[in-house]
């Protein structure tokens, strides 16, 4: 059984490795066929083509996370929260959480963005590890719940 404890520390630890460019972390994170997705909820943001990904396979994952990473903001500081298990099936379960992102402009902290993760994690020979990441960075203005269209 995974213990939502144990996908806390794997999805801190990821956020952690990526914002400070560990790159020797990042291998032991995934499992051999990780699937990453990146997008917009809108898609209609001028940085599409910056985040908008698709890929499958650990180094496929790793090398798209490395030129991202090399293409981004530094210090930049992804906090998760809120990470809990949705669905367990004992060597696998699957996660949701939020994270919002900051970097510094002009020596203060600011927000750069919000986000929805979901994913799945794996029990890969007794280390856990990152079988999927699902990444919809927050575009749309918050408007009244009760207010939207539902599509």
């Amino acid at each position: 059984m995974i213990h939502s404890a144990d996908v806390q520390q794997l999805i801190s630890h990821w956020w952690f490795a990526y914002d400070n460019a560990l790159y020797d972390e990042w291998p032991e994170l995934f499992t051999d066929d990780a699937h990453f997705v990146c997008k917009t909820d809108t898609g209609m943001t001028a940085f599409e083509e910056f985040v908008n990904v698709d890929v499958r396979g650990r180094d496929e994952v790793l090398a798209w996370q490395v030129q991202h990473r090399q293409g981004s903001p530094s210090p930049l500081r992804h906090g998760g929260e809120n990470v809990h298990i949705s669905e367990n099936r004992g060597h696998e379960a699957d996660f949701r959480s939020y994270i919002r992102v900051s970097q510094i402009l002009n020596g203060s902290p600011s927000n750069l963005s919000t986000a929805l993760v979901c994913g799945t994690v794996r029990d890969d020979d007794g280390t856990l590890r990152i079988a999927e990441l699902l990444v919809t960075l927050d575009t749309e203005d918050s408007s009244v719940l009760g207010e939207r269209k539902v599509v």
